[in-house]
């Protein structure tokens, strides 16, 4: 089960963030390290123009309280696949050393996919290996949108579902639609 509380944090798809508050919109995002005489890293900078930058589909993302390098996402399962409808939380932990090594993303909650294990743990190349400081959390959140919809059956982090995928992707799909009605709604 999700950790998550019963609201859907930050906030539903296509929505912005409530009036004054947190969020993606430029207006409403305080610069962090403006008070207090705080200077932020190169990281933070970077994490903070990302935040104002953020223009995901289907996605948001926010920092989870106070911590900039510690973010809340939800994810809109994909039309047209067995997620669609669900709402799906992760939870992103950007390292100290970003952009120059990847975020930390996973799922928190349940998903049926064989790219994705029991503990959220989302397998993804540009991840790990392929991860160039170029990207940004809007691109890393597409891609897991992306893989969501089209599972990469070959690169498994759970063997048995991409196996179910690749044999009998009837039962895969009903499987992972009961799974987004259970966990993701």
């Amino acid at each position: 089960m999700s950790s998550f509380p019963n609201s859907r944090f930050p906030y539903p798809a296509g929505a912005g963030p409530p009036a004054g508050g947190g969020g993606a919109a430029r207006s409403s995002v305080r610069p962090w390290g403006s008070s207090g005489g705080t200077s932020v890293s190169s990281s933070g900078k970077r994490i903070q123009k990302e935040l104002l930058d953020l223009n995901a589909s289907d996605c948001s993302a926010g920092p989870k309280g106070d911590n900039l390098y510690h973010w809340l996402s939800t994810i809109i399962g994909p039309e047209g696949s067995p997620y669609e409808g669900g709402i799906f939380f992760l939870d992103i932990v950007f390292p100290p050393d970003y952009p120059f090594k990847p975020p930390m993303v996973t799922f928190k909650t349940r998903i049926y996919h064989c790219n994705v294990d029991s503990t959220g743990k989302v397998h993804l190349d540009i991840l790990r290996d392929g991860w160039s400081p170029a990207f940004t959390i809007s691109k890393v959140l597409l891609a897991i949108k992306d893989i969501i919809s089209n599972p990469d059956p070959y690169a498994p982090l759970v063997m048995s579902i991409a196996h179910q995928y690749l044999t009998d992707r009837a039962k895969h799909d009903e499987i992972a639609a009961e799974w987004t009605m259970r966990f993701a709604r």
